[in-house]
């Protein structure tokens, strides 16, 4: 135990002495480290395209990637938001701050991001798979139009579509807890 100790004490030791700014080791680490981040600064991970400053894309394009979307939220306020072909409901919400909640992020295991959705976009969207049916069973004031915000994704057929938030929600989580969006 008394080794312990004395292991402990001097890597606390060691640790003041690197990261006290003083020693010339430290400074030089740091130094280094500076170095290598600023070299690798331009390093790009990510396997997309970037575009290039020569190519001009289409406006015509451009418009057929994004539909407008209005969330009606609990106070019966308006949000409209320009959303891309693709987007998940409940992401686009929580990106826009909108209160859809979202508790078990999105693996079809609360109806906490139950929506309304608008009688002439309803049947746009693929049928509920039975999991999602499971879910919608338990949540409060379900209707013809009920979804899960999470397992819809925007498609250029529903440009214009409206999302109404139910005026309550049953979260089996925690009874108050609110999770913080991702």
């Amino acid at each position: 135990m008394a080794a312990s100790a004395a292991l402990r004490r001097s890597a606390a030791l060691t640790l003041r002495l690197s990261d006290c700014g003083v020693c010339s080791v430290a400074a030089a680490k740091r130094r280094s480290a500076n170095q290598f981040r600023a070299q690798n600064r331009n390093v790009q991970t990510s396997g997309h395209r970037v575009q290039e400053r020569s190519e001009k894309p289409d406006p015509e394009e451009l418009d057929d990637e994004f539909v407008n979307v209005v969330y009606v939220d609990r106070c019966g306020n308006r949000i409209p938001v320009k959303a891309k072909v693709g987007d998940n409901v409940l992401y686009l919400a929580h990106k826009h701050g909108i209160d859809l909640e979202g508790a078990c992020d999105a693996s079809l295991a609360c109806s906490t991001c139950h929506v309304y959705v608008s009688d002439g976009h309803y049947d746009k969207l693929p049928e509920p798979d039975e999991r999602e049916d499971d879910m919608l069973d338990m949540a409060p004031r379900l209707q013809e139009n009920s979804r899960l915000g999470c397992q819809i994704i925007l498609t250029r057929e529903l440009d214009g579509v409206e999302f109404t938030l139910p005026k309550v929600t049953r979260n089996f989580y925690v009874d108050g807890h609110v999770p913080k969006p991702h």
